[in-house]
């Protein structure tokens, strides 16, 4: 894989291949079954990188997730847009190179039998129906001297390819269906199935197909195709991967926040806010280029403004439109204009051409500033430098508004730009809205759907104001909360060994320590010294093992009917070593298995019979079973050892760099400590638009981040959050506050575990500075509901970090409603904390452990 994987995404390929695995064994087993399941993940999760990393692994395994290879794997991906399955196969070539010559689209004339196993084979629905050339059989057209033939001689159809290929024995096709097929339901007539149904179900003799994969954003889309296709009778449904959108947000893939404007008052201000729109995509680019520079030059952004309009575009509206942006920004070039509409020719709008180029295309295209389109780029496309979009779709055109909104949330850099809210954000204008229907939006936008869901942490601001560092507030303020330790995620599948060699390999590239792979390797190399001197008869015993292939015998005797079974051995040759080392270096590793065999073998000096030797050793010490769980150990001291030691250095680079340490130090299975990033700006509303008019938000002194007149809006709180804030405040001692973010490293995280045994993170809502005889001091308060199903969870989260961290906290406070009056539980009370570990319920825990709130 070219890309780095999310770990979430790592987790989903993992299940997928094991799904897969599970589906393979139920085809070819006795009892022939057919299966089916899902991956689910909402827009923007990357879906295609999965299911590339799940391809790649079924041609050539996994070490990664421990996956051996497929070969009799065949993939058949199935989508009802021959567009959609061309920009489909361009993200697979951008994501593997193992895979770029492995991909085949289905066109006449199609000359195989069977599709061959190691390929990605792409099909429409257009390819299948009964006029295609890829279908058409025997008729009463297709004579030569009277004798029926096909089209162009090809003695079959491509139905007869898909019959063959699943009655291959050796063969196992697996059927993705993108996007679950939107068109499942349909029927070409009253009574006959449609076509994809018949793919999935199978048609006269062509048999149905093994394994339907689908890749959805949602679940209900697949599971409801399934049903419309009337497969749930006769196909086993494996365990549908759903991907949790906490963790796709958490990785910080998506953009953290949705701006929308709209006009204020009745009438059309679509030039107006047009104006304001290529504002904004300069003020990006400015943002974009300060931050590249910072960064020393690299991870550089070219943004991007996407200008919808209506289906038939009035040229004069058009060429209206152009003037503004060029008036706007005179140093656009004239071809940084572009359309993607469905037609695919240039555009003349008066003394403007608009040159057409490929969705696909306009990500790498970066001479393109502008990039107008229709409705038909909500399908298929994605494009993470699209910053801004400025709709002049009507305001009955909500939905291709939402669903354009869903393909411009990936952020540019696959990754969040932390304490950074104007470059997590994407700006949406709606000019030819009202205020109604662009509540109705926002509504949309909130309400669950593939864009957000409803355990989503992003955030849809309406006209937000900009907030920045308080000068009024001291140095010492900031460096408390540079020091107060933040807790990583927990990785489900955590490997302490890919974990070092991702260290080691930043250390080196960082110049923080040259030589950090090749003393990693010598470490490790020598626990495995170690072992083979302490399990020597053992590994004596694997070498033997591994050095002879057993065997048995049957002669049978005709005349006396008798059978005399026997055993036989024989010296293994070279490629069942091979077999043997390719065991071991998995257990091992594979990078460290060469090393190893480099060590024991150099490659200048060594001579057949040692090289093989080594070899040997490695597939030895593979079948050790404390093999793996100590080079694991080890791997884990010497990444707490390097992290404490580099510790200050990280913390001077910068912070694309700082992240990358971040994510190698959440690579584990218990939650690591990492330091918050300091806040850069925040963007919040400073005003709620209703149907009834704008209503201004209160707003509060002292936090860190304000607006120019040093106050910071508190619209975003709920009631109990309102009421305990303004006590804090009140308070002779508090001297600075910060409402904890929901998302981000620059938020305090607390990592606990919810009633199903997952990890989640814990955010407490607020953090006050206070003035003590010993200094400054923080305290952690959170006013939580008591009756929430997720109360008892994070409160042993909270009591746990306190029982570890407590040194770094003056109080450490959950707060909940009792009978009208507010409860407090103070975590720093070693009393408190017990009794919010052991206890079964969080009402009695505040009644009899709490106090009064004042």
């Amino acid at each position: 894989m070219r890309y780095t994987l999310k770990d979430y995404q790592s987790d989903a390929v993992g299940d997928v291949l094991t799904n897969l695995a599970s589906a393979r064994e139920l085809f070819h087993s006795v009892n022939s079954r057919v299966t089916s399941l899902a991956l689910a993940a909402t827009t923007g999760a990357g879906k295609t990188v999965m299911a590339a990393a799940v391809i790649e692994s079924l041609f050539f395994g996994s070490d990664d997730a421990d996956f051996l290879s497929d070969p009799s794997a065949v993939v058949l991906w199935f989508s009802d847009d021959p567009s959609l399955n061309a920009q489909t196969r361009f993200r697979l070539e951008e994501a593997s190179d193992k895979l770029r010559s492995r991909l085949v689209t289905i066109e006449h004339p199609f000359r195989y039998r069977e599709l061959q196993p190691g390929y990605v084979y792409f099909l429409n629905t257009s390819k299948l129906a009964k006029n295609s050339l890829l279908t058409r059989t025997n008729s009463e057209q297709n004579q030569l001297d009277g004798i029926r033939s096909h089209p162009d001689a090809i003695p079959f159809t491509i139905w007869d390819t898909i019959r063959n290929t699943i009655d291959n024995g050796s063969t196992t096709l697996y059927m993705v269906l993108d996007e679950a097929h939107r068109g499942m339901g349909r029927r070409s007539s009253a009574d006959k199935p449609s076509i994809v149904k018949q793919l999935i179900n199978g048609r006269g003799s062509v048999p149905p197909m093994p394994v339907v994969w689908g890749i959805s954003a949602t679940v209900d889309r697949f599971e409801q195709a399934m049903v419309s296709a009337e497969v749930a009778s006769n196909r086993i449904p494996l365990a549908t991967i759903t991907v949790d959108p906490v963790r796709i947000q958490e990785s910080g893939l998506l953009k953290d926040d949705i701006v929308l404007d709209f006009p204020a008052e009745t009438g059309d201000f679509s030039t107006v806010l047009l104006r304001r729109g290529t504002r904004k995509i300069k003020a990006s680019t400015a943002a974009w280029e300060e931050y590249s520079q910072q960064q020393g030059g690299d991870d550089r952004v070219t943004p991007l403004m996407v200008l919808q309009v209506p289906n038939k575009p009035d040229a004069t509206q058009m060429k209206q439109a152009l003037d503004v942006i060029f008036d706007e920004w005179p140093d656009l070039t004239g071809d940084a204009i572009a359309n993607v509409f469905g037609d695919h020719a240039n555009e003349r709008y008066g003394p403007y051409t608009v040159p057409y180029i490929p969705p696909e295309r306009v990500q790498d295209a970066r001479h393109i500033r502008v990039v107008l389109a229709k409705d038909a780029i909500s399908t298929g496309w994605d494009c993470p430098r699209a910053e801004v979009l400025v709709s002049f779709r009507p305001a009955k055109d909500a939905t291709h508004i939402t669903q354009l909104l869903g393909r411009m949330v990936r952020t540019p850099l696959a990754r969040r730009v932390e304490g950074n809210d104007v470059l997590n954000s994407v700006e949406c204008i709606l000019p030819r809205f009202d205020r109604k229907t662009a509540t109705q939006v926002l509504e949309q936008l909130m309400g669950g759907n593939e864009l957000i869901s409803q355990d989503d942490t992003r955030r849809i601001l309406v006209d937000p104001a900009l907030m920045t560092p308080n000068p009024d507030l001291s140095a010492k303020v900031w460096e408390l909360l540079d020091e107060l330790p933040s807790q990583t995620l927990p990785r489900k599948n955590a490997n302490p060994m890919k974990r070092l060699t991702a260290l080691a390999h930043a250390l080196s590239a960082d110049r923080l320590r040259a030589a950090a792979g090749d003393e990693a390797h010598s470490e490790l190399h020598g626990v495995l010294d170690g072992l083979a001197a302490r399990y020597a008869q053992d590994l004596q015993k694997a070498t033997t093992e591994i050095l002879t292939v057993r065997g048995g015998s049957v002669r049978g005797a005709a005349q006396y009917g008798m059978r005399i079974e026997s055993t036989f051995t024989e010296v293994a040759d070279d490629r069942a070593i091979q077999n043997a080392y390719a065991q071991g270096a998995r257990v091992l590793s594979p990078d460290l298995a060469r090393t190893y065999v480099d060590r024991l073998a150099p490659e200048n000096d060594a001579d057949d019979d040692e090289i093989r030797e080594a070899f040997v050793r490695v597939a030895a010490l593979g079948t050790l079973a404390p093999v793996r769980q100590a080079l694991e150990d080890e791997a884990d001291k010497l990444v707490k050892q390097w992290l404490t030691e580099y510790r200050v250095a990280i913390k001077s680079l910068p912070e694309a760099r700082q992240t990358v340490y971040a994510d190698i130090t959440s690579m584990s299975s218990s939650p690591q400590i990492i330091p918050i990033a300091r806040p850069l700006n925040r963007q919040e509303e400073t005003k709620r638009r209703t149907l009834d008019g704008d209503v201004v938000l209160e707003r509060r002194s002292r936090h860190l981040l304000a607006d120019e007149e040093r106050l910071f809006p508190i619209g975003s709180l709920n009631p109990i959050e309102v009421e305990v804030l303004d006590i804090e405040l009140a308070r002779t001692d508090t001297i600075a506050w910060y409402r904890n973010p929901s998302r981000g490293r620059d938020s305090l995280g607390i990592a606990y575990t919810d009633k199903f045994g997952d990890w989640r993170t814990l955010r407490p809502d607020f953090l006050f500075f206070t003035e003590q005889p010993g200094g400054v001091r923080i305290n952690l308060v959170d006013p939580h509901g008591h009756w929430l199903p997720d109360a008892l969870p994070k409160l042993r989260g909270m009591a746990q970090y306190v029982h570890e961290h407590g040194d770094k906290v003056h109080r450490a406070e959950t707060i909940s409603r009792i009978e009208g009056k507010l409860r407090v539980l103070d975590l720093t009370l070693e009393a408190v904390r017990s009794a919010a570990l052991t206890s079964t319920d969080a009402d009695e825990l505040y009644r009899a452990a709490g106090h009064n709130y004042e």
